[in-house]
């Protein structure tokens, strides 16, 4: 521990014998480095905060395909610092005294673009900072983005809406245009192939519409068919007179006849084919029936009156049968239309081919078509809405700020940092030449370092002229040192005094 203190001991006086050294390295570094620090030009910042929303009064699928509000911010974001729009900053502000030519200009915008950051805090607050030489140039500069931020948007989305509506009209003049052409085209195969032959469309259109035509009436044809084999089957069970006593005159032959033709047209309701065992038998029991009537004398049956429900079956009867006979005509004239257009389907393919071509570039051109017609008129709508309300509705939060000191440099901090540089720089020059020139403070130095025996050591003997001499450069140097804390303490009062007056 007492050597660690001896060494100690043995720097301090090896500095403090070149105390001079040190207070003029000291006064060297504070110096300069308070002119350097002095030089630093200061930077300001303005602030401002924006709240952007979108005032959508339109459906979503008309709108401008635009997921939320910060796409259309950072659209914005991105063509703010353009170089139109910083020369608008640079001439609207007075950056505009001290440019004079074009190469100022474009220097300006250089700086000026290092000099502006624009960064999202929330979903829709977005926070613009702008960093210049003076609190006032740096508020007009954040205002003047302001201003162009508001008005590019506003601007940009009707030069859009003008821009989309210029490129689809010429795109539905061409489609058109093409249009006409494949109606042309089209009009002119009809007219030359395809005028003679029923139905519209291609030929393999027309012939599936006629099969599926054919489809249907094949059923309607069984219905029929079978309601009317029905409605003969009661017409054959029900007598064509009654006794006038309410009774029914029908005698047991022509009971049993209408029986079995009531039972056989019920059978072939059902579906049963002519080789069906019970057809088979009930026909001949049919033709015994038959027999039998024949045989029976005449007038058997006489003395009644007219059956109204017979009456009406054959009316039923009547309206049945001729449905069966249009249904009829209609499938031979579906059967016709299929064979006229298969044999021209197998005798002409290659027409047939173009013609199915047309149709295809012809439909294509007028999906098209509609589609952007569809689009034109959202476009439209969407301008309309833009020329009476605000795409989006900015809301300035915070103002452009005036600050009251610069951001930048700290000079407080850099002023204390040069003076305690200067400090220790003087003491380390002091220690460091103590190296070089090395002498022995103390006697136990001198016996370590040379290994021999010290007999003894003589002191120092100071005159009074001296002592005097030596008590004069003592306070010259504590003069020269206090000076240097008083210089420290001034540039820190200067310092504070220019705040003040920028504020």
């Amino acid at each position: 521990m007492s050597s660690i203190q001896d060494e100690i001991r043995i720097a301090i006086h090896a500095i403090w014998i070149r105390r001079w050294l040190a207070l003029a390295v000291a006064w060297t570094v504070c110096i300069l480095g308070w002119l350097f620090v002095a030089q630093i030009p200061s930077k300001y910042e303005s602030r401002a905060r924006i709240a952007v929303q979108n005032s959508q009064i339109l459906p979503d699928g008309m709108t401008n395909g635009q997921p939320n509000d910060m796409d259309s911010v950072d659209r914005v974001r991105q063509t703010l610092i353009s170089a139109i729009n910083l020369q608008k900053v640079v001439r609207g502000t007075d950056l505009a005294s001290t440019v004079s030519s074009d190469a100022d200009v474009a220097a300006r915008v250089s700086s000026l673009a290092q000099a502006i950051k624009i960064e999202n805090q929330q979903d829709t607050i977005f926070q613009l900072t702008v960093t210049q030489s003076s609190p006032k140039l740096a508020q007009q500069v954040a205002q003047k983005l302001i201003d162009i931020f508001v008005e590019s948007n506003l601007v940009g989305d009707r030069n859009n809406t003008n821009q989309s509506l210029a490129f689809l009209d010429k795109q539905l003049n061409d489609r058109q245009k093409q249009l006409e052409i494949a109606e042309a085209r089209r009009a002119q195969y009809q007219n030359q192939f395809l005028g003679g032959l029923p139905g519209t469309g291609s030929v393999a259109d027309r012939i599936g519409l006629a099969r599926s035509q054919m489809a249907q009436v094949d059923s309607d044809l069984a219905a029929a068919q079978s309601s009317f084999a029905a409605v003969q089957g009661q017409l054959a069970g029900t007598p064509r007179t009654v006794s006038e006593g309410g009774g029914v005159a029908v005698s047991p032959a022509r009971a049993r006849l209408a029986a079995i033709q009531g039972q056989l047209s019920d059978a072939r309701a059902r579906g049963y084919t002519e080789n069906h065992p019970d057809v088979v038998a009930l026909k001949n029991q049919l033709s015994a029936a038959q027999a039998a009537v024949r045989a029976e004398p005449a007038g058997g049956a006489a003395g009644g009156q007219p059956n109204p429900l017979y009456m009406s079956l054959q009316s039923m009867a009547a309206e049945k049968q001729s449905q069966l006979a249009s249904l009829k005509i209609r499938k031979s004239q579906l059967q016709n239309d299929l064979d006229r257009l298969n044999a021209s389907l197998s005798g002409d393919p290659e027409a047939v081919a173009a013609q199915g071509a047309n149709d295809r570039d012809y439909q294509v051109l007028k999906d098209s078509y509609d589609q952007l017609l569809r689009q034109r008129e959202q476009v439209a709508l969407r301008g309309q809405a833009q020329n009476q309300t605000d795409a989006m509705r900015f809301t300035l939060i915070d103002p452009p700020t005036y600050s009251r000191a610069p951001t930048a440099p700290n000079r407080m901090l850099l002023l204390s940092m040069v003076f305690a540089a200067g400090l220790g720089l003087g003491i380390g020059s002091a220690f460091a030449l103590s190296k070089l020139r090395q002498t022995f403070t103390t006697p136990q130095s001198l016996q370590r370092t040379m290994g021999l025996p010290v007999i003894g050591a003589i002191g120092e003997v100071v005159t009074r002229g001296q002592a005097t001499a030596r008590a004069q450069r003592m306070k010259l140097f504590l003069g020269g040192t206090a000076a240097l804390g008083g210089a420290y303490v001034m540039v820190l009062a200067i310092e504070l005094l220019q705040r003040g007056m920028a504020a």
